[in-house]
C-alpha cells in the first residue's frame, strides 16, 4: 500500500508556492502601476494626463483584486490538513480514480508528483463537486463518462 501522506504534503507545498507566486506576481504589478500613476506628469493636455493616470488606476485595482484572490487561496490552503486521512471526498482529500487523481484543494492545474500526475482542484470545481462525499468504489458520471473512486486518502 503507498504512503500517500508524503505525497499530499508535497501537493500541498506546490499549492502553497503557486499561491505564494500569484500574491508576489500581484504585489509586484500593483507597485508599478502605482508607480507609473505617480510618475505621470502633467500636460499641457490635460486630459492625456487625467487618462493616463486613470488608466493606471484602474490597472493597481485590477492587481489588487487578483491580490485578494490569491489570499483567499491562502485562506482555503490554510484549512486542509494533509496529515489526516478521509473517508468521503471532501477539501483536502486526495481522490485516486479511474480517470485520474485529484487533490481537492485549490484550482492549481497538473502537479507531477513521482511521475504521476494529480490534478490540484478547488472544492468549488466541476469535478470536485460531482465526487463531493463520495467513497471508494462509489462510480459518479462527470461529463457523461462513467469514473469509478479506487481510493481516497
Amino acid at each position: 500500500m503507498i504512503d500517500y501522506v508524503p505525497i499530499k504534503q508535497t501537493l500541498f507545498d506546490r499549492c502553497q508556492q503557486y499561491v505564494e507566486q500569484r500574491i508576489e506576481t500581484a504585489k509586484t504589478a500593483m507597485e508599478a502601476a502605482q508607480s507609473a500613476a505617480n510618475e505621470e506628469s502633467k500636460s499641457s493636455a490635460g486630459d492625456k494626463y487625467e487618462t493616463g493616470r486613470a488608466m493606471a488606476q484602474i490597472e493597481r485595482d485590477r492587481h489588487a483584486q487578483q491580490l485578494a484572490e490569491a489570499h483567499k487561496l491562502q485562506q482555503e490552503l490554510s484549512r486542509i490538513d494533509v496529515g489526516k486521512t478521509y473517508s468521503i471526498v471532501q477539501p483536502g482529500s486526495l481522490v485516486i480514480t479511474s480517470q485520474g487523481n485529484y487533490f481537492i484543494a485549490i484550482s492549481a492545474g497538473k502537479l507531477t508528483v513521482d511521475q504521476t500526475d494529480y490534478f490540484a482542484v478547488s472544492a468549488a470545481s466541476p469535478i470536485a463537486v460531482r465526487l463531493s462525499h463520495a467513497k471508494p468504489n462509489d462510480e459518479v458520471v462527470f461529463n457523461g463518462k462513467p469514473i469509478r473512486i479506487v481510493e481516497i486518502r
